[in-house]
């Protein structure tokens, strides 16, 4: 995965710089809440919302477990409808093809459609150093785009920001990208849209190459599926004379009727609406009718590690549909930018530290930054049991164990095991093993409760922990004791 947010603080540092941005706050329970209510409402129409939930995540284990045939499978469909098929086995690779395609083109410049793999593997930025300029056309990426600054929603990228930061973004920002804003723009949500669709009309007309990813493949066909809610995206992946699809290789389906399932699933998911406004579909290329080139570059970059993880690997079932975020006290409070990954909220706390492993401190912090409520699980429309994957990955972290390749092979190194956590785990094996040892423990600790601190005072790195966390109150008679005291000699409680 590339490593464009590496270098970011750990998740707790920037969560705490996070949590005391009022606007930011502002802006964020705004939108989530908006969106989550939203949301509740289209599901609620499904009769059968929970078989569709079931059959998508039948549908994506059975593509995660036969990946290598759905992937030959697919290559061979594409070539068949006149596309081309490149094979990228990291961000640096991808980079590099889709930089080399473009400048074979003899073009400067490309549009793209809104895409997360892209953002994940940095090619903004790679093209940028080639000397080719890459355009954002979805909306809030757009906005992203202008203000310098990075996504931090899956579905709305530029949630952080309010109506005024926005206005004020374009009126200053637009003309050193192109056409400018209107004199005297104010932040009406329609007179935003306009200029943006002013200002975006022009690139599209002029550009030769278009960029995009995708949110499913059919492998049975070589089919790729965007949806989106503006129609800018329709705009990349029509007019260019050249298309160029950057995909992780899990989004793939295996049919037709499989990407049934999914649309209807992914627009209630996310924008709450019944039916995605914008659905496009490209096989190949075609005479007189869209791209006269098609080359799609599919992604590898750590996904084929994540498969050897049987626990972890389900977070490949993902649609992007951001319902976990939506429903994240944690992401409610700390915002997209503090997870340090393209991929926000709990699914990226997931996603990231497979993708990119645990050595960097930014993602050795992900899996804990979460309360484990389960609310993401409850509404993910694939059933990523995201609370099981946190934990396996903190004992991951905590152990040092990693998904390693070895020549061919993928394996995962032996976890070599905590210090303090093998001391405390000998302690408690010693006192389990001597009930009297554990019975005046706990006599001890109701005697002297009064004397008890209200947080553990740690030092070092347990400091973090203990100073945000207040311990339980002791009873003032432990439970062995009460439990003598109110049973008669029969075993009955009085």
């Amino acid at each position: 995965m590339s490593g464009t947010f590496v270098g970011m603080p750990a998740f707790p540092k920037a969560a705490h710089e996070a949590v005391n941005n009022p606007t930011l706050r502002g802006n964020l329970r705004h939108a989530t809440h908006t969106i989550r209510a939203k949301r509740e409402k289209a599901v609620a129409e499904v009769s059968d919302w929970a078989e569709l939930r079931e059959a998508g995540k039948r549908i994506k284990d059975h593509t995660l477990r036969h990946l290598d045939d759905y992937l030959v499978q697919l290559e061979e469909s594409v070539t068949a409808a006149g596309g081309i098929v490149h094979w990228a086995a990291d961000a640096d690779e991808a980079n590099r093809i889709v930089t080399e395609l473009v400048k074979a083109t003899g073009e400067s410049e490309v549009v793209k459609v809104k895409s997360m793999a892209t953002q994940e593997i940095g090619l903004n930025e790679a093209l940028e150093e080639a000397g080719i300029h890459a355009y954002e056309t979805d909306l809030a990426e757009l906005i992203v785009q202008l203000g310098k600054d990075r996504p931090s929603h899956i579905l709305v990228p530029a949630i952080h920001r309010n109506r005024g930061e926005i206005r004020d973004i374009f009126a200053k920002e637009m003309s050193e990208w192109g056409r400018p804003a209107p004199e005297g723009l104010t932040d009406t949500p329609a007179e935003l849209a306009e200029a943006a669709r002013l200002h975006l009309r022009e690139k599209f007309l002029r550009a030769k190459v278009g960029v995009s990813g995708a949110n499913f493949m059919v492998a049975e066909t070589g089919t790729l599926v965007v949806v989106e809610s503006e129609g800018n995206g329709r705009m990349c992946l029509t007019l260019p004379e050249t298309l160029i699809s950057v995909v992780g290789i899990e989004k793939i389906v295996p049919t037709w009727q499989d990407l049934e399932v999914f649309l209807q699933t992914l627009p209630r998911s996310s924008t709450a609406e019944r039916m995605n406004p914008y659905t496009s579909t490209w096989t190949g290329t075609t005479d007189g009718d869209g791209p006269k080139t098609f080359h799609l570059v599919l992604l590898d970059n750590g996904r084929t590690d994540t498969l050897a993880d049987e626990v972890g690997r389900q977070a490949l079932r993902c649609i992007r549909c951001s319902a976990c975020l939506n429903v994240c006290p944690v992401y409610e409070r700390a915002g997209g930018h503090a997870y340090g990954s393209v991929y926000p909220g709990p699914i990226g706390a997931i996603l990231s530290p497979q993708l990119r492993g645990t050595a960097s401190e930014i993602d050795a912090s992900l899996p804990y930054a979460s309360s484990l409520c389960g609310a993401c699980y409850e509404v993910c429309p694939v059933a990523i049991d995201i609370p099981e994957v946190l934990v396996h990955l903190r004992e991951r972290v905590v152990q040092g164990g990693e998904v390693t390749r070895e020549g061919n092979k993928v394996v995962l190194k032996p976890a070599k095991g905590h210090a303090a956590e093998r001391a405390a785990m000998r302690a408690a094996r010693w006192a389990f093993a001597r009930p009297g040892a554990v019975r005046a423990g706990q006599r001890l600790a109701s005697r002297t409760r009064r004397l008890h601190p209200r947080r553990l005072p740690l030092p070092g790195p347990g400091k973090a922990w203990s100073e945000t966390r207040d311990l339980p109150p002791v009873p003032a008679e432990p439970f062995r004791d009460w439990w003598q005291r109110t049973q008669d000699g029969k075993g009955g409680a009085k």
